[in-house]
C-alpha cells in the first residue's frame, strides 16, 4: 500500500492502487520505477500525454504573471477565458456561437439540461409544457444527479434510482453489432431508429419534449460504439420537426479523439447544444465546456439575458490557460492528422490480430477511440455471466505494463464486457504496434 493511502477514500476501498510519481510523455512512472504505457489516456483524458512543458509553463505564467488562478465569474471578466472561448468557436468554423466553461463533464451536462429548459421558457411565446427529455439506453452522461438521470448506464444508475428525474424517457441505443437484423441495410437500420424516436415524441406529446440527448460515439457504456452513416442526421430531423433541441454529449469522444475536432463533423449535423471535457484540458486542469448554437444564444439574449445557473469554480483563468495551450498544441502540431493516421492503423491491427479470436465479438471505433467487446460464444454473441473486463485490465497492467479502460454491462446493462483503447494523440506508429501486440498476448493468455 502506498504511504498514507489509508487516509484517502479511494474509489474501491478493497483495492490497492499503484502509486504514480511522475508522467513522461505517453508513460506513467510508478513509485517502484515501473513505466506504464498509458494506452487509454486515463479515462480518455490525457490527449497530449504527460509532463508537457508548454502547458505547464502556461499554467505557471497564469499564476505568476497575474496572481489570479480564480476569478468569480459573476463579478469579473477574464482575457484568457475569452481567448479560450474564441479558440473553441473558431474550431467549429463559426457553427457554434458561445461557450460556457465548467469544471467537469457532468457539470457541463447539468448546464445543458438547465439551459435547454430555460430556452423554451424564454421563447416568445413561452413553451412551459416542454418538460421531457429523450435519451438512449446504454448511454452515459455523467455522475451528478441530473446528468445521471439522463444516462442509460444501468449499474451506475441503480443505487440512485429513487433520486433520478422521472421526466427522462429512453429509446434504444445505436448498436448495430447486437441490434441489426439479418440482411438489414444501413438505410433500413437508420429508418427503424428514426421511427422509434418519432414514436417516442408522439407518445409523450411532441409539445412536451425539450431535447434528444446522445453521444456521437458511445464511450464508457458501450465501448466506443459509433453510429451507422445517416443515423444522427435522421435523429436531428425528427427533433427539429417537433421543435425540440438536439444535444450532443462529446465529453469523452470529442476535442479530437475521433480524428475531427468535434465528432459531429463526421455526421453531417450541427448540434443545438454540445458538451466537451476530457480532451479539452488534457488532464492538466479540470475543465469542461458547453458550446451553444446561435439559435439557443439568441433565445436567451432576446429574453432575460441571464442564464439561471452557475458554479463557484467555473471559467477559472488557470483552467482556461491550460486548455487554451492544449488546444493550440493540437492545432499547431497537427495532432488531428496523427489521430486519423494512427487510429486507422490501430483499428486495422486490432482487427487483424483479434478479429478471429473465439472470445472477441466486435472491434469498433474511430480515430484513437477503439473498443474490443468480449463474448462467451462468438456465433451467438452470448456475453459472459461474470464481469471479466476488469480482470483483463489487471492482467494487461501487470505483467504487460499497459493501461486500458474496462467496461461492463455492454450487452444488456448487466452482462457484457469491453475494453477501451484510447492512447494520447501523440502516439507513434511503433507504439500503436506495441499496443496491438500487447493486447493480443494478454487476450490469448487470459482466455487460454
Amino acid at each position: 500500500m502506498a504511504p498514507h493511502s489509508e487516509y484517502t477514500f479511494h474509489r474501491h476501498l478493497h483495492k490497492d492502487y499503484p502509486e504514480i510519481v511522475r508522467g513522461e510523455g505517453n508513460y506513467l512512472i510508478t513509485n517502484d520505477e515501473q513505466a506504464i504505457f498509458d494506452g487509454c489516456s486515463g479515462a480518455a483524458v490525457s490527449c497530449i500525454g504527460h509532463g508537457n512543458k508548454r502547458v505547464i509553463r502556461a499554467i505557471s505564467d497564469q499564476l505568476n504573471a497575474t496572481g489570479t488562478p480564480y476569478l468569480a465569474s459573476s463579478f469579473w471578466n477574464s482575457g484568457v477565458v475569452n481567448l479560450l472561448c474564441k479558440e473553441l468557436i473558431e474550431g467549429t468554423g463559426g457553427k457554434m456561437a458561445r461557450v460556457y466553461l465548467t469544471g467537469s463533464g457532468s457539470e457541463a451536462m447539468e448546464a445543458a439540461i438547465k439551459l435547454s429548459r430555460q430556452f423554451f421558457l424564454e421563447k416568445t411565446p413561452p413553451e412551459p409544457s416542454r418538460v421531457n427529455f429523450i435519451t438512449r439506453e446504454s448511454s452515459y452522461h455523467g455522475n451528478t444527479i441530473g446528468a445521471l438521470g439522463v444516462s442509460g448506464h444501468t449499474a451506475r444508475r441503480q443505487p440512485y434510482l429513487p433520486f433520478l428525474m422521472k421526466n427522462v424517457h429512453q429509446i434504444s441505443s445505436c448498436y448495430p453489432y447486437r441490434q441489426r437484423n439479418e440482411g438489414e441495410s444501413d438505410a433500413d437500420f437508420v429508418a427503424r431508429k428514426a421511427a422509434e424516436l418519432e414514436k417516442k415524441f408522439r407518445d409523450l406529446g411532441p409539445e412536451t419534449v425539450i431535447a434528444f440527448i446522445a453521444e456521437p460515439i458511445v464511450g464508457a457504456a458501450l465501448g466506443c460504439a459509433p453510429s451507422v452513416p445517416g443515423y444522427f442526421k435522421a435523429m436531428q430531423e425528427v427533433c427539429h420537426k417537433y421543435g425540440a433541441l438536439f444535444i450532443l454529449d462529446e465529453v469523452m469522444c470529442g476535442m479530437g479523439r475521433t480524428g475531427t475536432l468535434h465528432a459531429w463533423e463526421a455526421e453531417d449535423v450541427i448540434p443545438d447544444i454540445q458538451t466537451n471535457a476530457k480532451g479539452l484540458g488534457g488532464g492538466y486542469q479540470p475543465i469542461a465546456a458547453m458550446m451553444i448554437s446561435e439559435k439557443v444564444v439568441n433565445g436567451i439574449m432576446n429574453g432575460s439575458g441571464e442564464f439561471i445557473h452557475g458554479h463557484t469554480y467555473q471559467a477559472m483563468p488557470v483552467q482556461a490557460a491550460a486548455a487554451l495551450e492544449v488546444q493550440r498544441i493540437i492545432r499547431e502540431d497537427k495532432l488531428l492528422e496523427n489521430v486519423s493516421i494512427q487510429g486507422e492503423y490501430l483499428g486495422k491491427l486490432l482487427k487483424d490480430y483479434l478479429g478471429n479470436h473465439p472470445n472477441v465479438g466486435d472491434i469498433r471505433g474511430r480515430g484513437l477511440f477503439w473498443g474490443v467487446e468480449f463474448v462467451k460464444e462468438k456465433a451467438t454473441k452470448e456475453p459472459f455471466d461474470s464481469n471479466i473486463a476488469y480482470k483483463l485490465r489487471d492482467l494487461i497492467l501487470s505483467p504487460f505494463n499497459m493501461a486500458v479502460y474496462p467496461g461492463t454491462g455492454t450487452a444488456d446493462g448487466k452482462r457484457g464486457d469491453h475494453i477501451i483503447i484510447a492512447p494520447p494523440y501523440t502516439v507513434k506508429k511503433e507504439e500503436v504496434e506495441t499496443i496491438a501486440i500487447t493486447i493480443l498476448f494478454a487476450v490469448n493468455l487470459f482466455f487460454f
